[in-house]
């Protein structure tokens, strides 16, 4: 599959398409792992919640189910992106998502100082950080979570500084998760195009100038 343009040492926008025109952004196999994996990682903090929270631990009692629960979903959380890899589509966006170029200085100034001119390819700069970010929080605490679940693994003070690290961590992803669902509630066609596979070809041009979908538009309906 063809990388888009954002390879080159300059940038330039998509042509102008008409208007009412959707393009194709993400495939049903993308779509599917999108959802898997955000179903886990709500399942872990929900029952993370039930673990350390009074008034929840409370609310729903089973303690142990809680625990098992949260243990299996965690566990389970890289599955969704292991299967998907079989998708030649999901391939090529993690190798976008691994690239970085100018334009992505570029973007991260710009936003930085809040200002408009953030030249992006299918991905931004600020999608790109999130995603390694958020690949190497969950591999930390997959480690830490095995530490504390296996006790046998490594002596006591291991263990300790394991449930130190995933406690902290769990927060600084649960304020992490809670800015990315803010922000994608703030954008309607990018929300849009995780739910239908497309987006409206104007805001492609907008939002990812350097961008070029690889499939034909598609011709809104109704």
């Amino acid at each position: 599959m063809r990388l888009p343009s954002e390879r080159a040492a300059g940038w330039r926008q998509t042509p102008v398409r008409a208007a009412g025109v959707r393009v194709r952004r993400f495939t049903p196999a993308q779509r599917w792992v999108h959802r898997a994996t955000a179903t886990l990682m709500a399942v872990c903090v929900l029952t993370a919640g039930c673990l350390y929270l009074p008034f929840l631990a409370e609310l729903v009692g089973r303690r142990a189910l809680m625990v098992t629960v949260h243990e299996w979903s965690g566990l389970l959380l890289p599955a969704p992106l292991l299967l998907g890899l079989a998708s030649r589509a999901l391939r090529a966006d993690l190798t976008r998502l691994n690239r970085y170029g100018p334009h992505d200085r570029r973007w991260l100034r710009s936003a930085l100082r809040r200002g408009s001119d953030r030249p992006a390819g299918k991905f931004n700069a600020g999608q790109k950080l999130y995603a390694a970010w958020l690949a190497g929080a969950v591999l930390v605490m997959a480690g830490t979570g095995l530490l504390m679940w296996f006790t046998r693994l490594a002596p006591l003070l291991w263990r300790t500084g394991a449930t130190f690290v995933h406690d902290w961590l769990a927060l600084a992803l649960i304020v992490v998760i809670a800015g990315h669902v803010w922000r994608a509630y703030g954008g309607p066609e990018a929300r849009r195009g995780m739910r239908t596979g497309t987006v409206d070809a104007a805001w492609a041009r907008r939002e990812h100038p350097l961008w070029e979908p690889e499939e034909e538009p598609e011709r809104r309906v109704g």
